[in-house]
C-alpha cells in the first residue's frame, strides 16, 4: 500500500503564505490496526513544526488515535484499501478528520465503566475535543476540533 501526502502552500493578497494562515496535511494510509501509530507520528511532527503546545499535541494524538481506531474497527476501507486522515490549522483551531468508506450506522458516545474493554473511543473524543461531528454524505467522515490555546 502506498500512502500520499498533500501540503498546501501559496500566497495571499497581503503577502502572507497560506501556510501562515492555514496549514494542512492529508494522508491516505492502509486500513490496518497499525495505522493510528503512523498517523500519530506524522501529526506530532506537523504540530511540532507549527509550534503547538505539548498539551495540544497530546490531546490531538489521543483524538486522532481514537478516530482512526474506531474507523478501522467499525468502518470499511475505501476502494483502494486505504483510510483518509487529515489535519489542519485554521486560525486558532486544529481540525482533525478521518474518512472511511462505510455508510450508515449510528455514532454516539456510550457510557462505560473502568472495566469496559471497548466502547470508549467516542466518549474519549467527546471529552478531549472541543467539538466533534460526523458527516455521512460520502462515506463516514468523523471530524473534531481542538483549540490551539490551552484552556
Amino acid at each position: 500500500m502506498r500512502w500520499s501526502l498533500k501540503n498546501s502552500t501559496g500566497r495571499t493578497g497581503d503577502g502572507r503564505t497560506v501556510a501562515q494562515m492555514m496549514s494542512h496535511d492529508t494522508v491516505r494510509l492502509p486500513f490496518e490496526p497499525s495505522t493510528p501509530g503512523i498517523a500519530r507520528t506524522r501529526l506530532a511532527a506537523f504540530l511540532t513544526r507549527q509550534h503547538a503546545s505539548n498539551e495540544v499535541i497530546d490531546d490531538a494524538l489521543i483524538v486522532i488515535s481514537e478516530m482512526i481506531a474506531n474507523a478501522v474497527s467499525h468502518g470499511v476501507p475505501a476502494e483502494d484499501g486505504a483510510i483518509e486522515i487529515s489535519w489542519s490549522i485554521n486560525g486558532d483551531l486544529l481540525e482533525l478528520s478521518v474518512l472511511d468508506g462505510g455508510v450508515g450506522g449510528h455514532l454516539k458516545p456510550i457510557d462505560f465503566d473502568e472495566d469496559s474493554l471497548s466502547g470508549r473511543g467516542l466518549a474519549i473524543i467527546n471529552r478531549v475535543a472541543d467539538r466533534w461531528w460526523v458527516d455521512m454524505s460520502k462515506g463516514t467522515r468523523v471530524n473534531a476540533e481542538l483549540a490551539l490555546t490551552t484552556h
